[in-house]
């Protein structure tokens, strides 16, 4: 199979809008209000976890989720997109939810930890399948 193809293949599948409207919408979200409140979601929250260059670091994470996140919401390279958010989504279960395991218990953990799973979920399953058949990629693989 051809990089192109392994790149853009999905399945012929419609709902799978669903899923990436969920995961993208959310890191859109995401990376825009760290943007809007620094001090809440960006800067400041990455400064509490302890991040060396908390600044650049939240920016940083800011850009890739909302261009990771419009991606997914058009379907455009969809599982190269879901590979930096999926970075992004480890370093925070284990920045933020291992220290809650360890100080507060794993039901505690658990329930922090929800949306993450989630969302890591949901990107693994977009990297394995793709973006569907109401896809950019899906219409990039078609033209033969």
């Amino acid at each position: 199979m051809s990089l192109k193809r392994k790149l853009f293949h999905s399945k012929e599948v419609r709902s799978f809008i669903i899923i990436r409207l969920i995961v993208g919408l959310v890191f859109l979200s995401e990376g825009i209000q760290k943007f809007l409140y620094p001090e809440i979601v960006g800067v400041g929250r990455f400064e509490k976890i302890g991040f060396e260059n908390a600044e650049f670091l939240a920016y940083f994470v800011a850009g890739f989720e909302i261009v990771c996140g419009a991606l997914l919401l058009i379907g455009f390279l969809t599982r190269l997109a879901a590979i930096p958010l999926l970075t992004i989504m480890a370093t925070a279960l284990i920045s933020t939810k291992i220290p809650i395991l360890l100080n507060e218990g794993f039901w505690f953990m658990a329930h922090a930890a929800r949306t993450d799973f989630a969302m890591t979920m949901l990107l693994i399953f977009l990297l394995i399948y793709g973006a569907g058949k109401w896809s950019v990629d899906y219409s990039v693989n078609s033209l033969r």
